[in-house]
């Protein structure tokens, strides 16, 4: 048994040595990579979504993505991956969930932030440049502006949306 654990560990290393060698960002790393600008400032649940869309959108061949699979929701593109990701991300002490109302918002830990700096200046000048922009963008407006900007952009997001702006 322990042969074979180890050939499976052997084999899932090298896939992994191939990905990372073909610059492909797996949705963990895309995350911390996308939380990083933010340098410990909280997210909102309506900005963690719509962060990973755009990049998704608009920089996909970037990341070898796209990397979710986002559908249109209450309030504009949604993938309920980007929450489990991130509470994984939590439980190894990369992210920091802090409660807030009825719902949670998300930053990098110290560690978090030093693995997603990296992990961001890795990325070739142009991706790494957008991710920046992006993370500015969504976390300088309202829940309300980001919404709208959202759906103005991209309005087959707007369908099955309870959000009227």
């Amino acid at each position: 048994m322990e042969k074979i654990y180890n050939l499976i560990k052997g084999i899932s290393a090298l896939f992994d040595r191939k990905r990372k060698a073909e610059g492909r960002m797996d949705q963990r790393e895309i995350v911390l990579a996308g939380l990083a600008p933010a340098e410990g400032a909280l997210h909102s649940p309506v900005q963690v979504q719509k962060l990973f869309f755009l990049l998704d959108a608009n920089i996909p061949n970037d990341i070898k993505g796209p990397l979710f699979n986002f559908q249109p929701y209450n309030y504009g593109p949604f993938d309920k991956r980007v929450y489990e990701i991130l509470e994984g991300l939590a439980k190894e002490g990369y992210v920091e969930i802090v409660r807030c109302n009825s719902w949670n918002n998300y930053r990098l830990t110290s560690k978090g932030q030093e693995e997603g700096g990296k992990l961001l200046n890795a990325l070739d000048e142009r991706p790494r440049n957008y991710i920046r922009v992006v993370s500015d963008f969504v976390r300088s407006l309202s829940f309300t502006q980001l919404v709208t900007a959202i759906y103005k952009a991209y309005p087959d997001m707007r369908q099955n949306s309870v959000f009227q702006d």
